[in-house]
């Protein structure tokens, strides 16, 4: 069955023309003309990704994904702007994002980073997936799945994938550089440090509000991060 994109934007055409490039693609598409259709779509029915434009009225993009991250949602966030600062990607990721595109964009990246997108969120390290215990920390890649304790923890694919990875060899020191190549591998030229630091604040925050009594990513100074069980680290 081929995979189903939601495609949000408040400008016609645009939609019209991502949709032809996924259509030729071979993907099932819907549309959202707004930031509120996007909501209750995504809310009733299913998708493995959705493209999501940042610059709409009322509802824009950037609180379509803090909404459905805040929900619950783990489905795969691609962002398009027009906006070409730093700043805008690392709030997007910051909210949950998992990639961003910058218009205009040659259709060939598009389709190139839909791929990425639903290859990374099926498995992230493209080997096959064992489940990962680490004292109250479960971690099972089939499902997508975190539990501190038995309690879900909402990871978006860009956080679960760091955390899979890192958890996958515990002994082993990441630079942000290797984080990059192993789960950005497409887009490696404009990814800015800062990227990776977001997400493993942010995948520190929410294990540790879930009760994980440690820090799961320590950090290794001049060098990057390590998947760490020792409390206090």
């Amino acid at each position: 069955m081929a995979e189903r994109i939601l495609i949000v934007d408040d400008e016609r055409k645009m939609r019209q023309l991502i949709g032809l490039y996924l259509t030729n693609a071979g993907y099932e598409l819907d549309e959202a003309s707004s930031g509120i259709e996007a909501i209750h779509k995504a809310t009733d029915q299913s998708y493995d990704a959705i493209i999501l434009d940042i610059m709409m009225p009322q509802t824009d993009g950037w609180d379509v994904c803090e909404h459905l991250r805040m929900e619950g949602f783990n489905i795969g966030i691609l962002m398009l702007t027009a906006r070409t600062e730093v700043g805008d990607r690392v709030k997007g990721l910051d909210l949950g994002a998992d990639d961003y595109l910058v218009k205009p964009f040659a259709p060939e990246e598009l389709v190139a980073r839909v791929k990425a997108l639903l290859r990374r969120k099926s498995n992230p390290l493209n080997e096959d997936p064992v489940e990962i215990t680490a004292g109250p920390l479960f971690i099972q890649p089939d499902r997508h799945e975190v539990k501190v304790a038995g309690q879900s923890v909402d990871l978006t694919a860009k956080e679960f994938a760091i955390l899979y990875l890192m958890a996958s060899r515990p002994e082993r020191v990441y630079t942000r550089e290797n984080v990059i190549e192993k789960i950005w591998s497409l887009d490696r030229e404009w990814h800015d440090p800062r990227t990776i630091d977001t997400h493993i604040k942010n995948i520190r925050t929410k294990l540790k509000k879930a009760g994980l009594p440690f820090n799961p990513m320590k950090t290794v100074w001049g060098v990057g991060y390590k998947f760490n069980t020792t409390e206090g680290n």
